[in-house]
């Protein structure tokens, strides 16, 4: 089998290329692809060259842990059929490309292990449900508090906004240094960091990925509060120390989703409790990925960019 895929040959080196696909195993399922989202955090640093060594990184690749189908092909005693309408989180199944995400294609793949069912009336909003449960992820477990202020209103920060209301809590502020981002809030507050005069935060959680604004929030916090660090760093992390002895600071990080994340979060956007609606900003057809990873990048008024793959040639 062949599909059409994003290729990142190289750093901002993006195309749209044929590639062959290794044959299905037992246990896997083949998915035709409707859908694949355009992250700005780990693709940003891969198209621009600037991730740090990474566990299975290296170009060409195929990008993209996004993506939401349909599965045309189904190994027996996997539990699918065709039919099913699945989020996919990537796959390794590409040759002559690495696979360290692999969803941004046409037709994929992959173990049936790794899939989640999804509503069929998902639509694109099928393939936000990795960073939804990234977003869960984050806030879930019996020692962690819900955020009561979240650095950055894109999709991840408006995810953890939406979660922390869902969980009963109250309304988190969140900071937002670009205009344009502050509207859409739903039940919460979108603010300048330089209106904020609080300084008794008990939990921040960052989702902005800027490593330079680790000081101030140490100063935001009360004493024995919590920063957590839920976006993806490309510089390594410092802070003062003193500041962070007085207000015995606490930091944790938080990494990906788990398959338990993704069937919590599936089952919250199912039963009306989370919504995923208004966080796409942008779509465009597969054929136009070059200029849609770019735009994904560099405009801040695309806060999330979805690529159609139903009519790729």
């Amino acid at each position: 089998m062949q599909t059409r895929a994003v290729f990142l040959n190289g750093p901002e080196d993006l195309r749209l290329d044929t590639l062959a696909l290794k044959a299905p195993g037992d246990g896997d399922l083949v998915v035709d692809i409707a859908y694949s989202g355009i992250s700005t955090g780990t693709e940003k640093l891969f198209w621009s060259g600037r991730m740090p060594p990474f566990p299975g990184m290296g170009y060409p690749l195929v990008p993209g842990y996004e993506a939401a189908g349909e599965v045309v092909e189904a190994a027996p005693g996997t539990g699918f059929k065709p039919g099913d309408h699945v989020f996919v989180p990537g796959a390794d199944c590409f040759d002559g490309a690495f696979g360290l995400f692999g969803g941004a294609a046409g037709r994929l793949v992959t173990d049936a292990g790794r899939v989640t069912r999804i509503d069929p009336g998902a639509g694109a909003e099928g393939a936000l449900l990795a960073l939804a449960a990234t977003a869960r992820h984050a806030m879930a477990g019996l020692d962690r508090a819900v955020p009561d202020l979240i650095i950055g209103h894109g999709v991840f920060g408006r995810l953890l906004a939406r979660l922390t209301i869902a969980a009963g809590a109250p309304a988190p502020t969140v900071w937002e240094i670009e205009p344009g981002r502050r509207a859409g809030a739903e039940g919460y507050e979108v603010i300048d960091p330089a209106d904020d005069p609080r300084r008794d935060y008990g939990a921040i959680y960052d989702a902005s990925g800027n490593a330079a604004i680790l000081n101030d929030l140490i100063g935001r916090i009360r004493k024995g509060g919590e920063i957590v660090l839920a976006g993806f760093y490309s510089e390594s992390l410092s802070f003062a120390f003193p500041p962070a002895f007085m207000k015995e600071a606490r930091f944790r990080v938080a990494a990906e989703w788990t398959r338990d994340d993704l069937a919590a979060t599936a089952a919250l956007v199912e039963n009306g409790a989370l919504s995923l609606a208004g966080l796409i900003t942008h779509r465009a057809p597969a054929e136009q990925a070059p200029d849609a990873y770019r735009m994904a990048f560099e405009d801040p008024a695309c806060l999330k960019m979805i690529l159609n793959w139903k009519e790729a040639a």
